[in-house]
């Protein structure tokens, strides 16, 4: 039985020992994308159609590049490539991985519709809660959204801990979607404590997220004034400081889940070998 607590501790002792080689790669991916895009929602204020229609765009940019960060480190995290040809094994394999994520994104964008559904039935105006306008919900609606989001969020995260191991197959067995066919076949057994795996991680980046979001931007805003509207001083140095809090916590997952494949492939191995013999 593949145990998370040996997955860590491999994964912490690889972000160790290559701490030089993923350093540039967090900044280039992760880090100056999201200093940059956590000035958007400022920016965007009383901005006009194009501005707002370029910052999307830059938005799905900065996205496709943090893909293709997270490629690269999973190619190193497989044992399969040095730094620089983990960027060229990233390049070959990055549309492939996105389709796999566009399949995936699509597969939870369809188990989220019955919400929007349930709303509309109701006869609400679905634009105004979109444009976050306040809307009164009728309790026995929002007690059927509220259920259906409990039961989706369960079974998104089940789906989540049997797929996770797809962007790992991805690069190291070349496959596209028949990775996640793998990846479900490999964390059979695994999905209850991966799910505690996931769990636990999202707190912790957010709470570290929120912390830096909220003490830093108040020394900023002590400091450097937060006048107006728009984007400011303050909130440029608080962006920074998210972005590199968010960047250490960015090249986690690509490790663990490399990581957690090669444990997961292993285990699947001996259990083959075992039935052969």
């Amino acid at each position: 039985m593949v145990k998370m607590g040996t997955v860590w501790d491999r994964t912490a002792e690889f972000l160790s020992d290559n701490i030089a080689a993923i350093v540039p790669v967090a900044l280039l991916a992760f880090f100056v994308p999201a200093s940059i895009s956590g000035n958007f929602a400022a920016a965007a204020t009383n901005a006009g159609a194009g501005l707002k229609i370029v910052l999307q765009v830059l938005q799905i940019l900065f996205a496709l590049l943090a893909v293709w960060g997270s490629l690269v480190i999973t190619a190193m995290a497989l044992d399969i490539a040095s730094e620089r040809s983990a960027a060229n094994i990233a390049t070959r394999r990055f549309v492939p991985a996105v389709i796999v994520s566009v399949v995936m994104f699509a597969v939870a964008f369809v188990l989220v519709l019955p919400i929007p559904g349930i709303l509309a039935s109701n006869g609400y105006d679905m634009m105004a809660i979109a444009n976050g306008e306040p809307v009164a919900i009728a309790s026995g609606v929002a007690w059927s959204v509220g259920l259906y989001a409990l039961v989706l969020l369960a079974v998104l995260l089940w789906v989540i801990a049997r797929l996770i191991v797809a962007t790992p197959v991805v690069v190291r067995e070349n496959r596209i979607l028949s990775a996640l066919g793998e990846s479900w076949s490999l964390t059979r057994g695994a999905a209850l404590r991966i799910v505690g795996v996931i769990v636990l991680f999202a707190i912790v980046s957010w709470v570290a997220g929120l912390a830096a979001q909220t003490v830093f931007g108040v020394i900023f805003a002590l400091v450097a004034g937060n006048d107006g509207d728009g984007v400011t001083l303050s909130s440029v140095m608080t962006s920074i400081v998210v972005a590199a809090v968010q960047s250490a916590f960015m090249v986690i997952p690509p490790a663990f889940t490399a990581k957690l494949y090669l444990a997961l492939a292993a285990q699947a191995g001996l259990r083959h070998g075992d039935a052969a013999a």
